[in-house]
């Protein structure tokens, strides 16, 4: 059944933002869950590509331009049952901000080692192991 809601329901694009040494985590209003902290995400409009839904979202959540550097990867979240995709991304311009104050509380740029603390629960591994390159100190 959670394969099937996945497929009927929208897919969720996450934006994976490195800048300076750091990555960009929102605080959402509601949380799902335990899933308070998490990338800039939202749904994949109908004809949408993955990769363009991660930086609309971005740009629509944080004020920040970016672009795509590689898709990392897709799974069916264990908490969700959603359909997420990862997408890697650069800053093009602009200074985060929460511009959607419905749906997001706060932003973070978060330091490599303080990771677990805002996700306690764990990555996905595709993303954890492109942070860790990323991040590399």
């Amino acid at each position: 059944m959670t394969q099937q809601t996945a497929v009927e329901r929208p897919g969720i694009a996450a934006a994976i933002i490195v800048h300076e040494g750091r990555v960009l985590m929102v605080r959402r209003r509601i949380s799902e869950g335990q899933l308070s902290w998490q990338f800039p995400a939202g749904e994949v409009e109908p004809g949408e590509a993955r990769e363009d839904a991660a930086v609309r979202e971005t740009q629509e959540e944080t004020g920040l331009n970016v672009s795509v550097v590689k898709l990392l990867g897709e799974r069916v979240h264990p908490a969700t049952g959603r359909l997420m995709s990862y997408t890697a991304c650069e800053v093009v311009s602009g200074t985060a901000h929460v511009a959607d104050d419905e749906e997001l509380a706060e932003l973070a740029w978060v330091v490599h080692d303080e990771i677990h603390e805002y996700v306690p629960y764990g990555l996905f591994e595709p993303v954890q192991q492109y942070l860790d390159a990323a991040l590399a100190s």
